[in-house]
């Protein structure tokens, strides 16, 4: 029997699983950020060292056994970081191949189809990447959301949801009921102290009022619905890059969505879909319902020459809950 590691390093936590050669779940570990732009190199080696030691112990093995690994490491967004991520992940003493790529590359291995495509992340930011059938081509963004104007997390969500506020507050644009939502939600006197508050950051407003943006445009506000339906564009336009970068406008492949955003539903994967298949016809768009480290594993058996098979990736989904109940990350 021989065992594989896979480890999600996230922005606020890092999930680590160790299966067998059938995908049955053995071990799990969780750890905090193992994103070096927040805790740097070494929290990062600290995050995965202590996830690695919570599986082996929880599946009774050691890391001899382990036979090959994948990794999906937040912040590890441009070539230049390569050599320093390895040696974080060399320090971890593992006698077996690995791999490793960005976090949001995890998503499209486990929730594709055939393991390529297209992943689109939207939860608290957002990010898109894309691999070709033999994972030798990556197409990307660079997932710095508002300072490179890409795609639509909450963040930009509620960045530019301010700003329609704002236009509401001055009479530039048209009122709103996002803006008495969101003076409630704060507990302002009124918009006037709500536009003082957020512009002297005494009451911050992010991408966990994202649903507050929903909950607004689902009852019928133009000014909400129409900033959702920008959501869903960008985040459409953020993935034709990808698909034109890879080029596969004229191919039948996945598109992976995974993050708390696509809770909204067809208000906001529509114009999504819409965007897409103008330039895309044959793309499938489909949600991610297992955690990402299963990407992770299936990156780990391939460092080893091993297919995961349909029949190991449903084994992993079947039985990671009985490691430990993880849910489809939404951040």
């Amino acid at each position: 029997m021989t065992y594989y590691l896979g480890a999600d390093l996230g922005a606020t936590k890092t999930h680590t699983l160790i299966v067998d050669e059938t995908g049955r779940a053995l071990g799990f570990g969780a750890s905090g950020s193992g994103n070096h732009e927040d805790v740097g190199y070494d929290g990062m080696f600290n995050s995965m060292q202590q996830g690695l030691d919570m599986a082996l112990h929880s599946a009774g093995l050691i890391k001899a056994d382990i036979a090959g690994a994948g990794f999906g490491v937040a912040g590890y967004d441009w070539p230049s970081e390569q050599e320093a991520t390895a040696a974080a992940i060399n320090k971890l003493g593992l006698n077996a191949p690995y791999k490793f790529v960005n976090d949001a590359v995890l998503g499209l291995v486990a929730g594709a189809e055939e393991g390529w495509g297209v992943v689109v992340v939207s939860g608290t930011g957002s990010n898109c990447r894309g691999w070709d059938h033999e994972h030798k081509r990556e197409g990307r963004v660079t997932g710095h959301g508002v300072l490179m104007g890409e795609g639509a997390g909450g963040s930009e969500l509620l960045h530019r949801g301010m700003q329609l506020v704002g236009y509401s507050w001055s009479k530039r644009g048209p009122g709103t009921a996002l803006a008495d939502a969101l003076v409630k939600h704060v507990g302002a006197k009124d918009l006037e102290d709500l536009m003082r508050g957020y512009t002297t950051h005494e009451y911050p407003i992010g991408a966990e009022s994202a649903p507050i943006v929903f909950r607004v445009a689902e009852e019928g506000d133009a000014v909400a619905r129409e900033l959702v339906h920008w959501a869903g564009y960008e985040l459409g336009e953020m993935a034709n890059a990808v698909i034109r970068q890879l080029e596969f406008e004229n191919l039948a492949f996945d598109i992976v969505m995974t993050g708390s955003m696509f809770q909204g539903g067809p208000l906001l994967i529509d114009p999504m879909r819409e965007t897409i298949h103008n330039f895309a016809p044959k793309a499938r768009l489909v949600r991610l319902h297992v955690p990402p480290v299963i990407g992770a594993i299936i990156l780990g058996m391939e460092a080893n020459n091993r297919k995961a098979t349909s029949s190991i990736r449903n084994t992993m989904a079947d039985t990671i809950s009985s490691v430990r109940n993880v849910s489809v990350r939404q951040s």
